[in-house]
């Protein structure tokens, strides 16, 4: 054992803990990667569920102008009331496939006087400046929207109000912009709506999003690996540091050679009972 006591000097014990340290943030990373899984796997399944779901009334989704729940994303919901384009604002910055553009919010007046807007759609940006001079008009007089619930997006650093155009969807900033009592948890994607407008935007959701869970899982895996191997490493070190130890110790020196004695010996004898297999074949084939 006196070989071993290096194991409980200051700097291996520095070592030792330095490898649980970094077993504990690989161990903290990989949950942190399995919950992100969970959240991905959560996501399609919520698209999965939602997003084909049949229309309902908006109100038997949400029971308040300040309403809404995660699990409520992607649902299909029905919405009756009025455009009004004066209280219209474009939101910046929304590229797609196409290219720069811009989504206009419209907000939608309901029969009980409360505002829930509505994404009516994508519109290209100008060739020069950054709105639109004009943006195809909303079906006028009342209409029945069928729209996808999205939540209120967060307000973004540098993203102020100017004019009628805003940096992010923040329901909130909005309600205070449009006045009254303004759905401020939720808006509306378009789906369809009746009667159509004359000339339609670009919807800004089509097609459900691809069901993709991502690397996390893969990554989860790979942090407890990059654990092992932390410790595979220490204890890899542990054994040089003592075979140096024992170098040169008589009572080692003479215990290897006897192992490799030993070894050398079996080596003999599966050779020797292989070259008598190959000779017994060489017989049985001559017959003898």
């Amino acid at each position: 054992m006196r070989h071993w006591t290096f194991v409980f000097h200051r700097r291996w014990l520095a070592y030792f803990a330095a490898a649980v340290i970094f077993a504990v943030a690989c161990g903290f990373l990989s949950n942190w990667q399995h919950d992100r899984g969970l959240e991905a796997q959560h996501a399609n399944e919520l698209v999965a569920r939602n997003f084909d779901s049949d229309p309902v009334p908006l109100t038997s989704v949400l029971s308040s102008t300040h309403a809404y729940s995660p699990n409520q994303q992607w649902k299909r919901v029905t919405v009756t009331g009025v455009y009004d384009t004066a209280d219209q604002y474009l939101v910046r910055n929304r590229a797609n496939d196409s290219g720069p553009g811009l989504e206009v919010i419209t907000p939608m007046r309901l029969a009980d006087g409360s505002v829930f807007l509505v994404d009516r759609g994508w519109v290209p940006s100008p060739d020069s400046g950054v709105l639109p001079k004009s943006v195809p008009a909303p079906p006028s007089g009342t209409v029945t929207a069928v729209v996808r619930l999205q939540p209120s997006e967060p307000v973004l650093r540098g993203q102020s109000v100017d004019g009628h155009s805003v940096g992010t969807i923040n329901l909130p900033t909005l309600a205070k912009l449009i006045g009254g009592d303004v759905y401020d948890h939720a808006y509306g994607q378009l789906d369809s709506e009746t009667p159509r407008a004359a000339n339609e935007l670009t919807p800004v959701v089509s097609d459900p999003p691809v069901a993709d869970t991502g690397m996390h899982w893969s990554y989860m895996i790979q942090w407890l690996i990059f654990a092992a191997i932390g410790f595979f490493g220490l204890g890899y070190a542990v054994r040089l540091e003592y075979r140096k130890q024992v170098e040169g110790d008589p009572s080692f020196v003479r215990r290897d050679s006897e192992r490799d004695a030993a070894r050398a010996a079996r080596r003999a004898a599966r050779r020797a009972k292989t070259d008598a297999a190959i000779e017994d074949q060489l017989l049985d084939a001559q017959g003898r």
